[in-house]
């Protein structure tokens, strides 16, 4: 039987071409799709609270993205290599450049106002974000901008000054931030002010929960009491608001960003937004017009890759948290990092434990700091009770993150009075130094760290009743150390797929 010609050819050869070019715009309509959903995947892991941003893998938005190189220094001074998991540091700036009078700071070129830090374990299986507050007082190290402008550090400022403050780019932000937290940063991402506004609207609202009646004046949320979706200018002043909920600080504001997340995430990658061309379309234009990256990923290219790769990540996987803090002793309006919490957290961070429920990578370091080849046997542990042993730990290594694991360890082994100081010169060997009269408390530590019987060295300075200054010299880099497998209690988590988070 003679098959029907096609309506729009005049022969065999013309139906099979016309079927051709069908299949080839089919095609072109199903990559575009994929794409879309590789997108949808990772949208929300580079958008913060007062402002936003995703990769994006189409074409049509390569030219949307602003790109930076950042300028790093010296390798060695670096912290080492993540390896295969990820740490992409996302800055939210609060600049009002153009926005006129309606927020405050006319003008103003922006600070680090909204920083986190998200881990991606190199399995894949969870990811662990980090707020850092931007009232922490910090030592900024001295930096280069992206032309090239030398910028001088500080031993002590806001971190939010990291960025913006006397010319400094996100690069200056990114040292602030291995200087801190011993943690391998691989990319940035930095969005601007009013992103939020449009991604929100782009998905069709997001959800979120207020636990009591909120009028806040300065960021101009009034909300009642219960569940919302918001969009536009009242998802801006849902992220920004502090004054009128908790303690009134940043401190109260991030666990609202981190719930605004959670919900943008799992928004995006509901199935209503992921089968919605015109609401991925929107998200993708709007968070690359929004998007400013290191030159690392500044092309669409490579954010595909990064992208797929990051998208692997299960919602219920991801925790957020927020570096542990202290009330400022010199001033009230400040924050200073919580020791050791605070070395506890980067230190799982750096060493890729999950602060999750998911399996962590089997623990091939070891426990204690490695005594050079040529070091005498470790001394006899003499009779002393570990507990009543004050030891304070000064990281001389050069290597960020040694002594927070190093105070864990301590701790294990029954020295409760273990506690992380300042950082010392770096020195190439590991030394106790004790007062007059705690020669056999010096010998306990040595002997459980596995030191040699010279390691411990009386200082005739010391005052007879302070403690045991342990300084950790690069010896201890000689085997790696062991991250904990445990947060710090009472750490403050916020989960992806939580439904039920409502601002306090």
């Amino acid at each position: 039987m003679q098959q029907d010609m096609p309506e729009t050819g005049q022969g065999n050869g013309e139906g099979r071409r016309t079927t051709r070019r069908l299949a080839a715009a089919a095609a072109r309509r199903n990559r575009r799709r994929r794409i879309l959903k590789w997108t949808a995947g990772t949208g929300a892991l580079a958008m913060v609270a007062g402002c936003g941003g995703a990769y994006y893998l189409y074409q049509h938005f390569n030219d949307n993205l602003t790109s930076v190189k950042v300028q790093l220094g010296e390798e060695a001074e670096r912290p080492q290599a993540a390896g295969d998991a990820l740490n992409i540091l996302v800055i939210g700036t609060d600049s009002r450049q153009g926005l006129g009078r309606e927020y405050g700071d006319e003008g103003s070129t922006g600070h680090a106002d909204t920083t986190l830090l998200f881990h991606i374990a190199k399995d894949r299986t969870n990811a662990t974000v980090i707020s850092i507050p931007r009232d922490l007082m910090v030592p900024i190290p001295e930096c280069r901008t992206d032309q090239g402008k030398k910028i001088p550090g500080s031993a002590r400022e806001m971190f939010n000054t990291s960025l913006g403050q006397d010319g400094r780019d996100a690069g200056c932000t990114w040292k602030t931030v291995e200087k801190m937290t011993g943690i391998r940063v691989d990319h940035f991402v930095q969005v601007n002010f009013e992103a939020v506004k449009t991604l929100s609207t782009a998905v069709g609202g997001v959800e979120v929960c207020a636990a009591k009646d909120i009028d806040d004046k300065d960021s101009h949320l009034k909300m009642s009491k219960g569940r919302h979706t918001v969009q536009g200018e009242e998802a801006l002043a849902f992220v920004r608001t502090r004054h009128a909920v908790g303690f009134g600080g940043d401190l109260t504001r991030i666990p609202l960003q981190q719930q605004f997340i959670s919900s943008m995430i799992r928004k995006i990658k509901s199935d209503d937004t992921l089968t919605s061309p015109t609401k991925l379309y929107k998200l993708a234009d709007a968070a690359t017009k929004a998007l400013t990256v290191d030159s690392g990923i500044g092309s669409v290219d490579k954010l595909k890759d990064l992208a797929q790769d990051i998208s692997k990540v299960d919602t219920k996987n991801i925790t957020f948290t927020t570096v542990p803090v202290l009330d400022d002793p010199k001033d009230d309006d400040r924050l200073i990092l919580k020791q050791p919490d605070a070395e506890q957290v980067f230190s799982m961070i750096a060493g890729d434990r999950s602060l999750t429920g998911t399996a962590t990578p089997p623990a091939t370091d070891t426990p204690a700091p490695a005594a050079p080849s040529s070091a005498a046997p470790a001394t006899t542990a003499p009779a002393v009770d570990a507990k009543d042993v004050r030891v304070t730990v000064r990281n001389g290594s050069g290597t960020r993150g040694q002594s927070g694991p190093t105070v864990e360890k301590l701790k294990a082994k029954g020295f409760a009075k273990a506690a992380v100081a300042s950082d010392s010169a770096v020195t190439a060997t590991t030394t106790v130094s004790y007062p007059a009269g705690q020669e056999a408390e010096a010998a306990a530590l040595a002997a459980a760290l596995g030191l040699p019987a010279d390691a411990a060295r009386q200082d005739p300075k010391a005052d007879p009743k302070g403690a045991l200054v342990l300084v950790l010299g690069k010896d201890v880099l000689a085997a790696p150390t062991q991250a904990p497998t445990e947060a710090p209690k009472d750490l403050q988590r916020v989960q992806a797929d939580d439904t039920d988070v409502c601002a306090k």
